[in-house]
């Protein structure tokens, strides 16, 4: 009876989850573009990486999307580490959790994990909450601990909150302009987005373009092994 009623929490607790109102924008992931992947993978290095670490990405695997391995080392790596080495940060999580209340998590599957779509709306919703210890709090994940560090780039948004009867709408308002236009950090943030799905499974592009052709093989295929199996049969039929 016990797991019974534990199934039902945890079922409804689960329901409840994904029943949450939060609107998700759609990212603009394209993974054959590897001048948005280049964009990423430097928006990614100098603001993520020296909190977040990648501990399942090399910094070679960025040859993946045209890199060389020169352009790795001048314009990539800042620590003195080897390009075939993890995508790591010598940030120590004591003084993480301290700090943060938790310890920055590691982002290597994070896109895998959270979503692309969630990852886009999340870069995007971080908004001015007073209330909160680092003096931010986001619509995609409420009282979250990271501050805005693309505030600079962004600026400062604000929630505004309207009561249509027992109903109400959030909105995000641009209170201090950042350094860059709307669109201009939309399209950074999609970028980032992008190099994040590309993390997360670096064969993902290669994979699906393996599958076009296995799929059209195995057509071809059929149709010769159908008209072979009448040419066999065709005189007992």
């Amino acid at each position: 009876m016990k797991k019974i009623l534990f199934l039902a929490s945890l079922l409804a607790s689960t329901m409840a989850f994904a029943s949450s109102d939060i609107h998700l924008d759609k990212a603009p992931v394209r993974l054959d573009d590897n001048a948005s992947l280049q964009r990423g993978a430097k928006t990614f290095v100098n603001y993520c990486l020296p909190c977040h670490s990648a501990q399942a990405m090399r910094y070679n695997r960025l040859q993946d999307i045209g890199l060389t391995e020169q352009q790795i080392k001048d314009n990539l790596i800042f620590t003195g580490v080897k390009v075939g080495d993890p995508m790591t940060n010598s940030m120590n999580k004591g003084e993480a959790q301290a700090w943060f209340g938790a310890a920055p998590p590691d982002l290597s599957v994070i896109s895998r994990s959270r979503g692309a779509d969630w990852l886009y709306t999340y870069l995007r919703g971080f908004y001015r909450d007073e209330t909160r210890p680092t003096g931010w709090n986001n619509v995609a994940f409420d009282k979250v601990g990271m501050p805005h560090v693309l505030y600079e780039l962004q600026g400062e948004q604000v929630l505004h909150v309207e009561k249509h009867g027992e109903h109400e709408t959030h909105k995000l308002m641009l209170d201090k302009p950042g350094k860059l236009t709307p669109a201009e950090y939309d399209g950074m943030a999609a970028d980032l987005v992008n190099y994040l799905v590309f993390m997360g499974e670096p064969m993902k592009a290669t994979r699906m373009k393996l599958g076009i052709v296995v799929l059209l093989f195995l057509g071809v295929f059929f149709v010769v092994a159908y008209m072979l199996k009448k040419e066999y049969w065709k005189d007992i039929h």
